[in-house]
């Protein structure tokens, strides 16, 4: 008890951080991109005679012309950016050091042939979340072992429960975040759909004006129109690869995860 005590401290206060993290994100990415989209797209600079009324002569006051649909959109991109980066950063510390298949197969040949010292001295080197749940199954292995009051069926059961304890404060933790990507990847698609109707309203306005249309009124609603579509596609796109990509690595690792468990609690059977 006192070991999952001391392994729960640490993931408490990485919890804390990692929510810390997660609330200071939206509202810094909002703040960044007001700024990108007022100072750096809305530049007078990027416009011909230095006016932002007049046609854009580069991608950024074409960007800028998207409207105030663009800012909103510019921060579910950088809120996918931010959140991509993080978890490339936890899940590669999730998977430790070294191949996880070689681990795996390295902690069977150990439990077979009883050296457990050696495979807990393996789960220190791996330094992964594989790592961490093995360590503790083998920890409550080795305990069990030296425990005569208790019958087989008791003790497999308090190394499955140990087993599942530690999976049940790992995985969170490479779970979490994730649904901002999912969020992000469905809501992105209807802001630039919602930019482009804004856009299409404005362009029919124009067509609608008496006398001959104003093609630059026309101009700036179809760019509106447009440049709000390929903003929410490309974060949605963007959103939706980087999630699939994500679950499918930490379905690898949890697939790795129950298959050593499984060893643990075999092999103590087994041998006992």
């Amino acid at each position: 008890m006192a070991q999952n005590n001391a392994a729960a401290k640490p993931a408490a206060q990485a919890s804390g951080s990692s929510n810390l993290f997660s609330i200071l994100v939206v509202p810094i990415a909002i703040a960044i991109a007001v700024i990108i989209y007022l100072f750096i797209m809305g530049n007078p600079a990027n416009f011909e005679g230095g006016d932002t009324n007049n046609h854009p002569i580069n991608i950024l006051g074409i960007v800028y012309k998207g409207g105030i649909i663009v800012p909103i959109l510019l921060t579910s991109l950088l809120t996918v950016i931010t959140f991509i980066i993080e978890r490339f950063l936890t899940i590669g510390r999730a998977k430790g050091a070294g191949n996880m298949d070689t681990f795996v197969k390295k902690i069977k040949f150990l439990l077979e042939t009883g050296d457990v010292n050696t495979a807990i001295s393996e789960c220190d080197k791996q330094k992964g979340s594989l790592g961490n749940v093995v360590k503790e199954g083998l920890l409550r292995y080795k305990a069990m072992e030296n425990e005569p009051s208790l019958d087989k069926d008791t003790k497999v059961q308090n190394i499955q429960k140990t087993l599942e304890e530690a999976v049940g404060l790992e995985l969170p933790m490479l779970e979490k975040n994730l649904v901002f990507l999912s969020t992000i990847a469905s809501v992105a698609t209807l802001l630039g759909l919602f930019g482009t109707v804004l856009g299409m309203i404005k362009a029919f306005q124009a067509l609608a004006t008496a006398g001959s249309p104003d093609a630059a009124a026309l101009a700036t609603g179809i760019s509106e129109a447009l440049i709000n579509t390929a903003l929410g596609i490309g974060t949605s796109a963007i959103a939706i690869i980087m999630y699939n990509y994500f679950t499918t690595q930490i379905d690898g690792m949890t697939y790795r995860i129950d298959e050593s468990n499984y060893t643990i609690s075999q092999t103590f059977a087994a041998k006992h």
